[in-house]
Order: C-alpha cells, then sequence, then structure tokens
C-alpha cells in the first residue's frame, strides 16, 4: 500500500483496538475475585494537602497473604483520609485502622456475588466488541472517502477492508480470551 492516508487509517484503526483492549484488562484488574489484589485501589483518591492523590502515592499497598492487603502511609497524619477514602470509593471492603497501617480483609466470595461479577465481566466483554465495531465502522467510513475522491483504486480500497477486517476479528478474539481468563478466574474458588 502506497496510500500513506490508507496506512494512517490501518495504523490508527490497530492504536485503537489495542486500546479499546487494554482499557478492558484495566477494568477487569480492579474487579477483584476474592484475593487481596492492589489493583482494586487504582481508582481510588485520598485527600492529601488539599490535593486529590492516587492512594498508591501516599503510602505503600502490599499483599499480606492471599486476602489482605496493608496501605502503610508514608506520613501517618493521612490514615484517616485514606480509610475516608476507600470507604468511599465503593470498593466493598471496610477498612480497619490500627494507627499505623491500614488492613483491606477481602472476605471469601459466595457464589451468587461471583455469578454476579460473571456477568458484570462478560457485559464490559460486550461493550468492548461494541467499541471495537464502532472503531471498525470508522475505518471502513475512512476507505469509502478515499475510494470516492478516487486516491485509491477500487483493489486497494477491498485490500483495506479486508485487513480492516481481519484486524477486527483478531481484536474480538482477544476480547473474548481475556473475558474467560476472567471468568475462570471469578470462578475459581
Amino acid at each position: 500500500m502506497e496510500n500513506e492516508k490508507l496506512e494512517e487509517i490501518l495504523l490508527v484503526l490497530d492504536e485503537k483496538l489495542d486500546k479499546a483492549v487494554g482499557v478492558l484488562k484495566d477494568d477487569y484488574a480492579a474487579i477483584r475475585a476474592g484475593r487481596a489484589n492492589p489493583h482494586v485501589l487504582d481508582k481510588v483518591l485520598v485527600d492529601a494537602y488539599g490535593a486529590m492523590t492516587p492512594i498508591n502515592q501516599v503510602g505503600n499497598i502490599a499483599v499480606s497473604d492471599a486476602r489482605c492487603l496493608v496501605i502503610s502511609p508514608w506520613d501517618k497524619s493521612l490514615l484517616k483520609n485514606i480509610e475516608k477514602a476507600i470507604q468511599a470509593s465503593n470498593v466493598g471492603i471496610n477498612p480497619s485502622n490500627d494507627g499505623t497501617v491500614i488492613r483491606l480483609v477481602f472476605p471469601e466470595l459466595t457464589e451468587e456475588r461471583r455469578r454476579d461479577l460473571v456477568k458484570q465481566v462478560r457485559k464490559m466483554g460486550e461493550e468492548t466488541k461494541v467499541a471495537a465495531r464502532n472503531i471498525r465502522r470508522e475505518a471502513m467510513e475512512g476507505i469509502k472517502k478515499l475510494k470516492t475522491g478516487k486516491e485509491i483504486s477500487e483493489d486497494e480500497a477491498s485490500n483495506a477492508e479486508q485487513d480492516v477486517e481481519k484486524a477486527v476479528s483478531k481484536c474480538v478474539e482477544n476480547i473474548d480470551k481475556t473475558v474467560s481468563a476472567k471468568e475462570k478466574e471469578l470462578l475459581t474458588v
């Protein structure tokens, strides 16, 4: 393919598809599977010195055992703020503050909760597939514009459309693998 605009369309397509899968994986990292996972706290912001700061920038987060996270703030005066931020964040776990560290004990997931999480995981996977299809539509429209503007030939357009389909199919496969891996993780007791 010599046409720069066509190459750019395909590069943007690949970039957006990779980003969509990356966002899905990041979202999955925040879903707890009954064991301690520091990524559950990735979106928790703490009021530290008048600024909203990610929790991992105000202290150390460590996994002490399979179901317990320990947060050791670098400044002990932030303990109350960290505790409030965790309670307000909807993580679903009550922090226990012993004056020096905060402990988050993850309860065992019930069968019903596991099934709810699997439904949530599948829904997120479907939303990512919809995003991939929208990205495909954008790329196809770009190719069509180039074809109608006589910037590329029918054959080039046809080949580019096939490349777009292949890229999207590969992305959907990747999404399915990611979804099934997370389902397996959630259903493993």
